[in-house]
């Protein structure tokens, strides 16, 4: 073989090799507010090197056997509302960062959207229409500000259980609306289940998995607590060939975040900015290596970057912490 056929092969295997190497999610869940944003809002997303924030507009029903959910009104939050995704995704789009636009329902007295239930056929047909018009507001925003993906619910496990057909005609009608990929935000305990993954792009978790009942795991104990949720993880997409994206993931700045990381309904706890740190970590190093893996959004981001976390904080947000630092590190490898 001539020398520069042989050079011409080998620039052409390098070339296909790092075009296979597909870049990772980056993401951040950036929390809705009842401001509009600016450069100062999205500067500290752009230093922790995240290339991707989910933009979350909410709908609202009264009790989780309520049928209609009021969303997109003046008495909303202004990050809450079509105008305010628009707006936000403008502000961020600018600065070079994609957008998943995510939105999510919220029942009064912060009931789990997962048990939303009608008792009736009747109300059943009331939700599939109130939900179809919340989401297809939503799915022509995604179109109008080309948002890389869109996510058609979020934790809604018994609305998918009881109404599949409902579900499977939705994205056939959401993909006549939005031309880009399509995601759905199962509860780490719902994924399995869930019977239209075939349907759309990426198998979405909300990545709240129980690890350890420990006190303070290391980031080996907490790897260790992966073990048997990431074989049933490569279970589902090895049977559906599609990519999972962990469309929420994080931990509390406590002790004990690893015994049940979905819980945020309480306040009380020590704080422990090293299991926050150590749960990051374990998370990464079991995920963002592995080529079926599209990356994941933490949760998550508020927009007073300083009002906000600090070393006195025991919730969710890593900002102003440890946990801050560190994802800057794994997000600019």
């Amino acid at each position: 073989m001539k020398t520069s056929k042989r050079y011409f092969l080998l620039f052409l295997f390098l070339q296909l090799s790092c075009n296979s190497q597909i870049k990772k999610i980056n993401g951040l869940s950036f929390v809705a507010s009842r401001d509009k944003i600016d450069t100062t809002h999205t500067n500290s997303v752009l230093k922790v090197q995240s290339n991707y924030v989910a933009l979350m507009p909410f709908g609202f029903i009264k009790e989780l056997s309520a049928p209609k959910i009021t969303h997109n009104t003046n008495r909303q939050w202004f990050g809450e509302t079509k105008r305010g995704l628009l707006q936000y995704a403008k502000e961020f789009q600018t600065k070079g960062v994609k957008v998943m636009v995510k939105p999510q329902i919220w029942v009064w007295k912060g009931e789990f959207t997962g048990n939303i239930e009608m008792d009736s056929e009747e109300k059943w047909t009331i939700l599939e229409q109130s939900y179809s018009e919340f989401i297809f507001t939503y799915a022509k925003a995604a179109q109008e500000i080309n948002a890389d993906i869109l996510c058609i619910g979020t934790e809604l496990e018994k609305f998918v259980k009881n109404r599949p057909k409902y579900w499977q005609k939705l994205i056939i009608e959401i993909r006549k609306i939005y031309k880009g990929k399509l995601t759905y935000a199962a509860n780490w305990d719902e994924f399995k289940r869930v019977p239209f993954w075939g349907e759309i792009d990426f198998i979405g978790v909300d990545a709240y998995f129980p690890l350890s009942d420990k006190k303070s795991p290391t980031v080996k104990e907490l790897e260790i607590g992966w073990i048997p949720h990431k074989e049933e993880i490569i279970e589902v997409q090895e049977k559906f060939s599609k990519p999972i994206l962990f469309t929420e993931f994080g931990y509390r700045s406590v002790d004990f975040n690893a015994v049940k990381p979905w819980e945020s309904n309480r306040v009380e706890g020590r704080v422990n900015l090293q299991a926050q740190v150590n749960g990051l970590q374990a998370i990464h190093n079991q995920f963002w290596k592995e080529d079926w893996f599209a990356g994941g959004f933490v949760w998550k981001w508020f927009h007073r970057h300083d009002e906000v976390g600090g070393l006195k904080n025991n919730r969710f947000t890593p900002q102003n912490k440890p946990a801050e630092e560190l994802i800057r590190i794994l997000y600019q490898q």
